[in-house]
């Protein structure tokens, strides 16, 4: 910001420095203002400020253009912020992989045979994680492109591993066996077996119901109210999904409301932890995934006969098309609906 050279702030200062006089007229407090960033603090004493602040821009200098350096500046753009805390957790995860390799070089260096080589060889052996890498990696080029600092986007043309979609939806013999297992299990166990039902029965996406709470269940109409998550453009955050609560839904929730009975203590959220506060993504996928492994160690389930929980959202795509005729609203796109989640193998229709 320009200052008139009457102005403290002017004397002999560097670009992007920033002086504020004390009320007792001698002492300073010296600021340095990065672009797009907060304020640094430098103390008071002028000399010390200055060296502080060459040693910045010589060390933002020396890393401007690095893949780091850019994965920092797509930090604080709107961009970033638009995004759902859980892709925005997918990335930073993806982020500590790509940083150990590719982090130090400059982004205009990486071309398709670099970024093809990570996806396929170096992350052979994660190839779901590694097409998730792929994706923040092509969003960081665009960013880079925006900033100045590369011209072309090296993951076009690099094939995704295609391994994240499943063909099948999850086996309903196995479902039922898994969900009645867990309900035996510990009282958490089993409400992680309720999240699931409820999945299959409603086809919401995990985190459009780990907080859900009770007003959001409307009793009079016989409906549940969620927002929808993924909701792109202008209606982003305003999509309300209103599902109605069948038998097989309001025995569910008749299961809920007992468990927050037994509890004794009035619980505003459906699928409450020990704490009585809703899981986090995190937390919830760590039980989710511990449960699996003792279901088939038990041998409950097999091991082929295992499934994503995102899978359950499929489940409840196919079924509804098998039941009613029809795919269920569950995208901005339909054509994405029936691409991903609609995982029928026999479609019925007459002849003429």
């Amino acid at each position: 910001m320009a200052r008139s050279r009457d102005r403290l702030s002017a004397k002999g200062l560097l670009p992007l420095m920033e002086a504020r006089p004390w009320r007792d007229g001698t002492t300073v407090t010296y600021r340095y203002h990065p672009i797009g960033g907060k304020p640094i603090n430098l103390g008071t004493d002028k000399h010390t400020a200055i060296r502080r602040v060459l040693e910045l821009n010589s060390q933002r200098l020396d890393r401007m253009g690095t893949l780091q350096w850019v994965w920092e500046q797509y930090q604080e753009s709107h961009r970033w912020q638009g995004l759902t805390e859980g892709t925005r957790g997918d990335y930073r995860l993806a982020w500590k992989q790509i940083d150990a390799i590719l982090g130090h070089m400059l982004i205009r260096d990486i071309d398709s045979t670099v970024v093809a080589r990570y996806v396929h060889i170096e992350r052979a052996k994660s190839p779901r994680r590694a097409d998730i890498e792929k994706a923040l990696l092509s969003r960081l080029f665009g960013h880079g492109i925006k900033l100045g600092v590369c011209t072309h986007n090296g993951t076009i043309g690099v094939e995704p591993h295609g391994g994240g979609v499943a063909s099948k939806a999850p086996d309903e013999v196995a479902l039922k066996a898994f969900l009645g297992w867990l309900e035996r299990q510990t009282p958490q166990r089993a409400i992680v077996g309720m999240m699931a039902e409820y999945a299959a029965l409603a086809g919401n996406r995990r985190v459009e119901f780990l907080d859900l709470a009770w007003p959001q269940i409307d009793e009079a109409t016989s409906v549940i109210r969620v927002k929808r998550a993924k909701q792109r453009g202008a209606k982003r955050g305003e999509v309300v999904e209103i599902i109605e609560i069948t038998p097989a839904m309001a025995g569910l929730l008749d299961r809920l409301r007992a468990v927050r009975e037994a509890r004794g203590v009035d619980c505003l959220y459906v699928f409450p932890n020990r704490d009585n506060n809703p899981y986090t993504s995190r937390s919830f996928m760590t039980l989710w995934t511990r449960c699996w492994a003792d279901a088939v160690e038990a041998k409950v389930v097999a091991p082929e006969q295992r499934f994503r929980f995102h899978d359950l959202r499929a489940y409840y795509t196919t079924v509804h098309k098998r039941t009613r005729g029809e795919l269920p609203d569950l995208h901005a796109n339909p054509e994405v609906t029936a691409r991903v989640y609609d995982r029928n193998r026999e479609v019925p229709r007459k002849a003429l």
